[in-house]
């Protein structure tokens, strides 16, 4: 395989990866943009020279290349030259084209994981209903409002347990709501419903 699509994942994760993949090849990195025609004419006029060794060229946000670009790029990886690689990033597949996807060789990226720290919940806690709905509505990924709830039902039973609350029965009741919650998350109920309706109960 000479062409590889990295997919998703913040963007220092995938520089990482990529890191990974050029030492792997043995090929030192190229960056180059592929958004226009123009670019991927002046790109093809690049490999026609021969490489004496492996290089990896790197083209960032190909899902955002217009369509142009993109089918013209195709043959070049159609046509692969000798020491030459390609390194594609994109947000997702669907806005490139099937046929770049399917000679590349797909590597997914995760989503870095977000701590939060108590003192970040502590926070989350005093805002105004209206700011906390703004916050969770940030929250798309499954694991991520897993890790959010778990930590507001640590953060509720940590302040029950050191008795560092004015009202117990309160913090008793908003720990029960957040566990229900939870709970619904992980039984692959609606993110977003499930935190929506949590702020909405929280007193």
């Amino acid at each position: 395989m000479h062409a590889y699509l990295f997919v998703g994942g913040e963007i220092s994760n995938i520089k990482s990866h990529i890191l990974d993949l050029s030492e792997k090849l043995h090929a030192k990195e190229m960056k180059y943009p592929l958004q226009k025609i123009e670019d991927v004419r002046s790109l093809n006029n690049l490999i026609r020279l021969s490489f004496d060794e492996p290089t990896l060229i790197v083209s960032e946000n190909i899902d955002e290349a217009t369509e142009e670009a993109l089918n013209a790029f195709l043959k070049s990886l159609e046509e692969p030259q000798e020491n030459i690689y390609f390194a594609l990033t994109a947000l997702t597949t669907r806005k490139v084209l099937p046929t770049i996807v399917s000679r590349c060789e797909i590597i997914k990226i995760p989503e870095a994981r977000k701590e939060r720290s108590f003192g970040e919940i502590e926070n989350f806690t005093e805002l105004s209903t209206g700011k906390k709905l703004a916050l969770v509505d940030k929250i798309k990924g499954r694991d991520e409002a897993k890790e959010f709830t778990e930590n507001l039902v640590n953060y509720y039973h940590g302040m029950m347990h050191q008795k560092e609350t004015k009202n117990l029965k309160t913090t008793a009741e908003n720990a029960k709501n957040a566990l229900q919650t939870l709970g619904k998350i992980k039984a692959n109920g609606n993110v977003s419903l499930s935190l929506t309706n949590l702020v909405i109960n929280l007193t």
